[in-house]
């Protein structure tokens, strides 16, 4: 590479990885619990889930007429937004709210053993977990916070793939992984940080481009909603608002959804009005029958005064990528041991992201025009290095 291309890709990967660190080790640090939210949640809910039947799951139990009517009589008043299913256990889960649009604040989750109709109890709400979960997608700033984040996370894409660009030719002349232990501090750090860099770029890329994707959640949903599902259901564009005293048969509806898309088990269920359904419909979504698609939701619209079919489809492309980056991001497609690995890779991250902030700190005026001379004159890394580390492209 010449001298200005070099120069180029450094001040890209400067500025790239300076403005995003401390966000980014934020969203390290908090995403570590976050990993392994699953085995966090069932030891705080195991008071009650140790009674639930695992011989009962999404497609047996008592009915669902029944079960949501056990769930409004304990919330007189509100009307049902989603019942939401355990593919393991008869744990069943209705959310209720003062209206169909009610906001999230509004909304009470409670639990249900549906093979015996037993209720649990609502949801704990707030809590330790809920507040990481909450500073890690929006910095408890709603929206505005998610789509800043994401910004960070492509941000944060742009450093790792124009570090990989700088990695050769700043470390020319160097066996690939060399750690110069013997070398002063600023060599060991700088040699720590392409190290472990280059360990963890392919994991850091995906996290980082799931991160990105996630922050654009909302977005995506709305789109899907008055795009795809509104020309979905655009015969019924006219009408007003189902009144919830109108809704029909969850059981029938059921029924109807199976027989459209067979063999698939049902996730959740969205009541008419929601962010996830239409004015007029229950919208099932089924998940498919292997560890990868059961991430990947295709939503059975049924009218949901006379129970009939609307229609069923697939999500588009986008929000299809949504719904698989997300246990991606988290590590949910392999169990304990792939999260106990994706707990390393970011504590690795943390490291690398430490290393650049010290090295950034710590650089000496005009190292970076006199290591891209020495680079393009093809002088010696070892000793050009040696002389002056700190500004590792960092």
């Amino acid at each position: 590479m010449t001298r200005n291309t070099i120069r180029s890709w450094y001040l890209v990967h400067k500025w790239s990885s300076l403005v995003p660190t401390l966000f980014l080790l934020m969203l390290c640090s908090t995403g570590l619990p976050l990993i392994f939210h699953d085995e966090i949640d069932a030891f705080a809910e195991q008071g009650y889930s140790a009674s639930l039947s695992a011989e009962t799951s999404a497609e047996t139990g008592l009915p669902l007429d029944a079960m949501l009517a056990r769930a409004l009589r304990q919330q007189p008043g509100d009307v049902p937004l989603f019942m939401a299913f355990s593919q393991d256990s008869s744990l069943l889960t209705v959310t209720t709210g003062p209206a169909p649009d009610a906001d999230v604040g509004e909304m009470t989750l409670l639990y249900f053993d549906r093979a015996t109709g037993a209720p649990l109890g609502p949801a704990p709400t707030g809590g330790v977990m809920q507040f990481i979960l909450d500073l890690h997608t929006d910095l408890l700033l709603g929206l505005p916070g998610m789509l800043f984040l994401g910004v960070m996370g492509l941000s944060f894409v742009v450093a790792l793939i124009s570090g990989t660009v700088l990695y050769a030719p700043f470390m020319r002349r160097l066996r690939f992984g060399t750690l110069r232990g013997s070398a002063n501090k600023r060599v060991a750090r700088l040699d720590q940080h392409n190290f472990l860099g280059m360990v963890v770029l392919a994991w850091a890329l995906v996290i980082g481009l799931t991160g990105a994707i996630n922050a654009f959640a909302d977005p995506l949903t709305d789109s899907w909603r008055d795009g795809e599902l509104a020309a979905m259901t655009a015969e019924y564009a006219d009408d007003a608002p189902l009144d919830p005293a109108d809704y029909g048969s969850l059981d029938a509806a059921m029924a109807a959804a199976h027989i459209a898309l067979p063999g698939r088990s049902p996730q959740f269920i969205g009541f008419p009005g929601g962010d996830w359904s239409s004015p007029h419909h229950y919208a099932i979504f089924f998940q498919g029958d292997t560890p990868l698609t059961q991430h990947l939701l295709t939503p059975a619209l049924i009218d949901a005064q006379t129970a009939e079919l609307t229609t069923a489809r697939d999500m588009p492309p986008l929000n299809q990528a949504l719904m698989m980056s997300k246990p991606l991001h988290f590590g949910d497609y392999g169990g304990l041991p792939l999260k106990i690995i994706w707990a390393l890779l970011t504590l690795a991250t943390i490291w690398v992201l430490w290393t650049g902030i010290m090295l950034w700190l710590r650089r000496r005026p005009g190292y970076v025009e006199r290591r891209v001379d020495a680079i393009t004159a093809g002088a010696s890394d070892d000793r050009s290095v040696g002389r002056s580390v700190a500004g590792k492209p960092a």
